[in-house]
């Protein structure tokens, strides 16, 4: 029999992940998460261990194309065409088919569903001229066998007509429902009696982690029994053991241990910064010590009152200050920052490099993330 408990203090009165995303191709645009009252489930922010997603791949011929094939000079292509033929009973002579342009050799990949999949079903393919082709748009694409990485099984065999999805791409195409499984492709969701939940990258934490399993302990152990089932291994992962009575049937206490609500701690301090899309993601409050930005004959300052004119530091007077420190704590919020680079409309290279010297001065009170 379970019980429900009370929350531990630590969790009853922590506030709800708040995020900040800055999308900047010119400016910065802020969007802030508002906390939520409501409770996030266990499942919200772990996976079980042994949910992940499968690939298998193979190699194939996509025949009909309008002249925009491979063409004869391509071997490989006339090869693979010649063995098919033969394959057939109908051998051909590579010379032949030398002036063949309406066929391309593609590589053949399907992603299976992270939970699973069986025998008969279905899935899309993305096929991708790996030779002299041109476009694969009309074209279709053979019978072909697709295998998994130790190349020894065939789990399912694809086939159809290919739809480009980007024109700008129309070497990339998808053959939609186009592979069929030929075998089951199932996961061990438990082993030795036990199941590990995997905190998301985002939420790793020992706090999280040790709080995700106090109150599993208290919501799933027996009443007035202290069996602890319930452990943090690290801050990835937490290890909960199935109840002896539960393992013949574990559907009902896996849902159940993903059901448990938990408050979330504060959200950890982070900056994530993506150079390519020209993103700043903030994570927690982040905070920025006493510091002076100048850019652009602009001076964005974190001190009250802001710097009068010295000596050693003419220009100030003939420079716009704006002071961001609206606590008087001689430092500010990032959020205030990216406000005031904002109305400066200071570009995204820019205001990333910024982040970065604030970072490197030990300005910047918060971890630094870079995304590829």
């Amino acid at each position: 029999m379970r019980s429900s408990h009370s929350r531990p203090d630590g969790a009853r009165g922590a506030r709800a992940l708040a995020a900040a995303r800055y999308s900047l191709p010119f400016a910065v645009a802020v969007l802030m998460a508002t906390p939520s009252a409501l409770a996030t489930r266990v499942a919200d922010v772990t996976h079980l261990k042994g949910r992940r997603d499968n690939r298998l791949h193979g190699m194939g011929l996509v025949i009909g194309l309008a002249g925009t094939g491979d063409g004869g000079k391509y071997a490989p292509s006339i090869q693979s065409l010649g063995a098919m033929l033969q394959k057939f009973e109908n051998p051909v002579p590579l010379a032949a088919l030398r002036e063949t342009k309406n066929v391309a050799i593609v590589a053949i990949e399907v992603v299976l569903p992270e939970n699973g999949a069986r025998e008969g079903d279905r899935v899309d393919v993305q096929v991708s001229a790996i030779g002299a082709a041109k476009s694969l748009a009309g074209g279709r694409l053979l019978i072909s066998p697709l295998q998994g990485p130790d190349l020894r099984t065939i789990f399912a065999f694809a086939a159809g007509p290919v739809v480009i999805n980007d024109p700008r791409t129309p070497t990339v195409g998808v053959v939609r429902q186009g592979a069929t499984l030929e075998a089951d492709v199932i996961h061990n969701y438990i082993e030795g009696g036990r199941i590990t939940l995997v905190l998301e990258d985002a939420h790793a934490s020992w706090a999280l982690a040790a709080t995700i399993a106090q109150l599993i302990n208290e919501e799933m152990s027996d009443t007035g029994r202290l069996t602890r089932i319930a452990r943090a291994l690290d801050p990835k992962n937490v290890e909960v053991a199935i109840p002896l009575n539960e393992l013949s049937d574990p559907a009902a206490f896996i849902a159940a241990v993903e059901a448990v609500e938990l408050f979330l701690p504060p959200a950890e301090a982070r900056v994530t910064i993506n150079r390519a899309k020209g993103t700043v993601v903030v994570t927690g409050e982040v905070e920025i010590g006493a510091v002076l930005i100048s850019y652009n004959g602009m001076t964005i300052s974190t001190v009250q009152p802001p710097p009068q004119p010295s000596a050693d530091n003419p220009l100030v007077s003939e420079q716009t200050v704006a002071a961001i420190d609206p606590t008087g704590r001689g430092g500010a919020r990032l959020r205030d920052l990216l406000d005031a680079l904002n109305s400066l409309k200071v570009p995204a290279r820019d205001l990333i490099n910024i982040l970065e010297d604030l970072h490197r001065s030990g300005k910047l009170h918060a971890k630094l993330v870079h995304e590829d």
